[in-house]
């Protein structure tokens, strides 16, 4: 039972996050060695967090074994994989929900880490269907898919087998979508996973084995400024497929950023929406580049230029509240328990930052919750509507 969750190389991935856990460890006992002896006027060594002396030559004795038998083991591990039959490799290729609910956990709070340091559980970016990585050489037969494609991104600390079936099949049947699912490491700033996404949809664009008449995303919360940056850096690169992109709607998307984050209530609340990923809640505190920028609202490096919404494209977006519609105002505006309403509707003090949505692409969905978005039958609804009219 236990075996279909586990993979040949995770046991070289946790003996790496190990090395790293207690290379950390170490460092914050010495930081508060040194601390301690500092208030007893001792100097500190080569920095102010670590100590001089035999106190510490012991600390970097254990920081130099701990290096050298994370090493071996990794080094050991890794040989040992490439005996394995290929009959076990093929088998690890095959995915579970548990896992990949660990894994998106994982990637969030540290997948800048993890891709630093070449950890197998970092997750690289993929277009799926139907749980498969769609790539130049496995595309689906011509008869299985549409010219029009549904692009469904999903949020921090969540994977593609997260979405619900609601919007996608809605879509499918009533209007002749073929639902393709982005997978990616929500830890990595923003920019690098718009510089992804870009490539990626270059790649369905050239290779899609029916023409492609009409690409429309639907974008769940940080998906939403990940295929920001991704249309932007497309266009400054001039690539092709913006040209097919007919809508994006945003689903609680913080488009000027989460102050409700900054206490750390993004990513516990994330963590704890599935039993697998709950563990993880204590390491929200690590703050991987893709929450900071989260924070903010960051949909490039620089925060100092803003990113308007090319006009060519028709640009929607679903606003959650857990107020009831006839409550305060000041109520309403805290938004779905994570995005404020004013963030997810674009609006901001400064003029120039607001993202002009037409007033008829704007819905506010009452007594509802951030992750309730997903499954939201009024959401549905809506996207119906607006996909409708528009074809």
């Amino acid at each position: 039972m236990v075996r279909k969750h586990l993979r040949p190389s995770d046991a070289r991935a946790v003996v790496q996050l190990a090395t790293q856990a207690t290379r950390g460890v170490t460092q914050m006992v010495e930081g508060v060695h040194q601390s301690v002896w500092a208030t007893l006027g001792a100097p500190a060594g080569k920095t102010a967090e670590q100590t001089r002396g035999i106190t510490g030559m012991v600390y970097q004795s254990i920081h130099a074994v701990t290096q050298l038998i994370g090493k071996g083991f990794y080094t050991a591990l890794r040989q040992l994989e490439q005996r394995l039959p290929a009959t076990m490799l093929e088998a690890s290729t095959t995915s579970s929900y548990p896992r990949e609910a660990v894994l998106a956990a994982l990637n969030g709070v540290m997948g800048d880490r993890l891709l630093a340091s070449a950890n197998p559980f970092a997750t690289p970016m993929t277009l799926r269907l139907d749980n498969q990585a769609l790539e130049t050489a496995n595309m689906p037969d011509a008869t299985a898919v549409t010219g029009k494609v549904l692009i469904l991104i999903h949020g921090l600390c969540m994977n593609d087998l997260q979405w619900t079936a609601q919007h996608a099949d809605a879509l499918s049947a009533a209007l002749g979508y073929t639902p393709v699912y982005v997978r990616y490491n929500t830890g990595l700033h923003i920019s690098q996973n718009g510089a992804a996404l870009t490539q990626q949809l270059a790649m369905l664009q050239q290779h899609w084995p029916r023409n492609i008449t009409d690409i429309t995303v639907l974008a769940h919360s940080m998906g939403g400024l990940v295929t920001r940056s991704a249309l932007q850096q497309a266009q400054q690169q001039g690539l092709k497929w913006p040209a097919f992109l007919k809508s994006v709607i945003f689903l609680g998307t913080p488009h000027h950023g989460a102050p409700l984050e900054r206490a750390g209530n993004w990513v516990d609340v994330l963590l704890g929406a599935t039993p697998y990923s709950a563990p993880f809640k204590k390491l929200g505190q690590l703050r991987s580049a893709g929450i900071t920028d989260l924070r903010y609202g960051l949909v490039q490096a620089d925060r100092r230029t803003p990113v308007p919404l090319p006009d060519t494209i028709a640009f929607y977006t679903i606003a959650a509240t857990t107020a009831a519609k006839r409550s305060r105002i000041a109520d309403r505006l805290l938004g779905d328990g994570l995005v404020p309403l004013n963030s997810a509707l674009g609006l901001h003090q400064d003029a120039i930052k607001t993202l002009h949505f037409a007033s008829t692409h704007q819905r506010i969905v009452y007594q509802t919750n951030h992750m309730a978005l997903l499954t939201s039958p009024v959401v549905t609804q809506q996207l119906l509507q607006w996909l409708g009219k528009r074809d």
